[in-house]
Order: structure tokens, then C-alpha cells, then sequence
């Protein structure tokens, strides 16, 4: 499991998605999230904006980041 450690109190969820390098930029972030490929806390999650805090899990094609502060 990828862990990311907060530098803010959040951060967004193509943001996170592009630091731990699971999409190369945020327009593919942008797409596999409107097209409900990405979990957050097992639940999909359409929002690219989302705000992870730390705890969330985010599960995307079979990889999972931990948000941790």
C-alpha cells in the first residue's frame, strides 16, 4: 500500500491519484474518476476535488494509498 503524507490539512483526490504516480497527469485523473473507477473508503467516488484526509483509503485498479498526516 502507497502512503501519502499530508503536507496540508488535505489533499484532493486527483492530486493524490498523481503522487503516487497511478495516473500520469490530471486530465487521465479527471477521467477514471468521472467514470467510477476509483473507491474512496470502498465507496466510488465521482468527485476529482474530493478532499482526503488522513485515514481515507483510495483503491484504484487494484492498488490501494493510505492518506496519512
Amino acid at each position: 500500500m502507497e502512503e501519502i503524507i499530508l503536507r496540508d490539512e488535505f489533499i484532493k483526490l486527483g492530486q493524490a491519484l498523481k503522487a503516487a504516480g497511478l495516473v500520469e497527469s490530471g486530465v487521465e485523473a479527471k477521467i477514471v474518476i468521472t467514470e467510477g473507477e476509483v473507491l474512496v473508503n470502498g465507496e466510488v467516488e465521482y468527485q476529482r476535488g474530493k478532499k482526503l484526509y488522513d485515514g481515507d483509503i483510495v483503491s484504484f485498479r487494484g492498488e490501494e494509498i493510505l492518506i496519512k498526516q
